[in-house]
């Protein structure tokens, strides 16, 4: 995939960032929020992978930010826990900018350092 050498010089680096299919999902989800939708059209419409998207969709439900009935799916309609997860979201996105992303294997031998 390419992009117009303006967009490049003239967006920040969070601009040019692909979202990640559980962004998709809520982003389509919620801008069609009035209506449930199948599984395999929710992965076409928010473009995600259809092999993808049943794993998508349960993390998502776990959080409870969807809703799921049958073989349907639509956003949560508690608008503040949405609002809540993302704010979190964006807060996660700002201190990996700031100060890297954590490396989970880091942590885990922290944590064994730490009980030895």
């Amino acid at each position: 995939m390419s992009i117009d050498i303006e967009d490049f010089e003239e967006r920040t680096p969070e601009e040019l960032e692909e979202p990640s299919n559980a962004e998709r999902v809520l982003r389509f989800l919620y801008e069609n929020r009035d209506k449930a939708w199948k599984a395999a059209t929710i992965a076409e419409r928010a473009d995600v992978n259809e092999n993808s998207i049943s794993a998508v969709l349960n993390r998502l439900k776990e959080r409870d930010l969807v809703r799921h009935k049958g073989s349907y799916w639509a956003i949560t309609d508690d608008t503040e826990r949405l609002r809540r997860a993302h704010q979190f979201h964006r807060t996660v996105q700002r201190f990996n900018q700031l100060y890297g992303e954590e490396d989970r294997d880091e942590w885990i031998e922290a944590s064994e350092r730490a009980t030895e």
